[in-house]
């Protein structure tokens, strides 16, 4: 049996090298290199046009730091075990649940199979977010894992790049507690794809050095909305083969319900930088001593929970934690922190 899984491991790794330079080599819609990329040009071009920190520079404190964990973690770390290991998940829950209730298995009769595609992301994706932000909420209370954690809240300087500089145990510790709720979902590779690159890309507005307000992000969700449901993709369709005239007036008419109707809810409903910039506060909270406003993507759990805080605004204040200064500056110390006694 545990060759078996070791198998499935494996088989989730075949021809990886062949793979890494088919992403590079191929740029395409599913193309994880390079949705990074252009994710993170779009913010950075943000950041360059309508700066919140105007005085902040364009190549900030530890930008190219910042740069590189964003390719460790995201693609040379993240994602590549993601198609591994959920494969031995998956296997494994089957198998126990089918021997724990004597043959009952789970992925035939999962109620996700007959649903429609949007529905299996929107599920995948709530649960996701919401399993994050218990762990984010552990990573801050457990004493060894905020050790770890401190490698992403020694950002002293707000940017989009921020947002994926983080110690490698990290994902070992987020993938390790998502894997289980997805995999007896049955949430597939490619399901990941959708909701991590959405969650990439709220993830860098979340750290970015810019502020709209809710009308405009609405306004944005709505148009993306309206151009999912023109063109018929995640199994939503209105109108068959429409024309670029309709295409366009469908959009425009999301893009204003949006900012009517969303954005007045935008900023309760997912998170954004005038809430994250408190998360990073180097000052936390009496009441609050371990942190708050915890949402990776969605902010509706900590108003839930009642560790929402924004207090003003927070444009300028003070990031980091309490001797923040004699914590390493380099890659390969940060990723050594925490195994020993260099704990500050």
């Amino acid at each position: 049996m545990i060759s078996e899984y070791f198998n499935i491991f494996l088989n989730g790794y075949s021809g990886y090298a062949m793979y890494l330079l088919h992403e590079i080599t191929n740029p395409s819609w599913h193309n994880y290199f390079y949705w990074l990329i252009g994710v993170s040009l779009f913010f950075f071009i943000l950041e360059v046009v309508i700066p919140w920190r105007k005085k902040q520079d364009i190549f900030r404190q530890d930008f190219w730091l910042d740069v590189f964990y964003m390719f460790f973690n995201f693609f040379l770390f993240s994602l590549i075990i993601y198609n591994a290991a959920s494969d031995v998940v998956v296997h494994f829950f089957n198998d126990t649940i089918k021997y724990v209730s004597g043959g009952f298995d789970l992925q035939a009769v999962n109620p996700l199979r007959t649903l429609p595609f949007w529905a299996v992301l929107l599920v995948g994706f709530v649960v996701r977010d919401f399993v994050q932000w218990w762990v984010h909420r552990l990573l801050h209370r457990v004493p060894w894992l905020w050790n770890y954690h401190k490698v992403h809240h020694s950002v002293q300087e707000m940017g989009f790049a921020a947002h994926l500089r983080y110690h490698w145990m990290e994902n070992v510790v987020y993938r390790t507690m998502e894997y289980i709720p997805l995999a007896l979902l049955g949430i597939g590779l490619y399901d990941f794809f959708v909701i991590h690159i959405f969650t990439l890309a709220w993830g860098h507005y979340n750290h970015s050095n810019i502020s709209i307000s809710g009308k405009v992000s609405g306004g944005i969700l709505g148009g993306l909305i309206g151009i999912i449901v023109s063109q018929g993709l995640l199994d939503v369709s209105i109108i068959t083969d429409p024309t670029a005239m309709t295409t366009f007036i469908i959009v425009i008419c999301a893009l204003l319900v949006g900012m009517m109707i969303i954005g007045p809810f935008m900023k309760v409903l997912f998170n954004n930088p005038e809430m994250h910039i408190w998360h990073h506060a180097h000052d936390l909270p009496v009441d609050n001593k371990y942190g708050a406003n915890f949402g990776l993507t969605l902010a509706i759990w900590d108003y839930l929970f009642g560790t929402a805080y924004i207090p003003h605004d927070g444009r300028d204040i003070r990031l980091g934690f309490p001797q923040v200064e004699k914590f390493p500056t380099n890659f390969i110390d940060q990723n050594l922190y925490g195994f020993g006694g260099n704990k500050n």
